[in-house]
């Protein structure tokens, strides 16, 4: 392992996965960004999120993210309703065009995940798999993290 520069490994994944890009994920008539792809994501995969919720499963400071939230909003894809039983919580919702956009960065990336295994056998896909399953479930059990500055 230690004969690999294995940053740099991860380097080049990010690269090739666009995730440098200012806009990797406009579709239609949308410029999203990845933090907005992300929060549209999580937005659509969690039941009836808030703000705060959806702010600290991404691991974005709640100011940043409501300035993303109102460009969602402005480009009509995210609604945010004060919750009824406590009026200082915000849900968010996906509009139909939120939902639309959001679907379409799926395709395109469900696409482009599939074209990629498509160049491997399928146990070379199931290792890929299940090493990216090993090392998600690593960095969720590490006290590091590459939000916070290392020491």
């Amino acid at each position: 392992m230690e004969s690999e520069n294995i940053r740099e490994l991860f380097q080049i994944m990010t690269r090739r996965f666009g995730l440098l890009n200012k806009n990797c994920c406009s579709t239609d008539n949308y410029k999203i960004s990845l933090a907005q792809s992300h929060i549209l994501y999580e937005i659509n995969h969690q039941s009836k999120p808030s703000m705060q919720m959806v702010s600290e499963t991404l691991g974005i400071d709640i100011t940043t993210f409501s300035r993303q939230i109102q460009n969602l909003i402005k480009m009509g894809l995210v609604r945010k309703i004060a919750d009824p039983s406590d009026k200082r919580v915000f849900i968010l919702y996906l509009t139909a065009e939120g939902k639309k956009v959001n679907q379409s960065i799926d395709n395109r990336m469900n696409n482009y995940l599939k074209d990629v295994f498509s160049h491997m056998n399928e146990f070379e896909q199931e290792t890929v798999i299940r090493s990216v399953k090993l090392l998600n479930a690593s960095m969720n059990k590490t006290n590091n993290s590459c939000k916070e500055p290392i020491s």
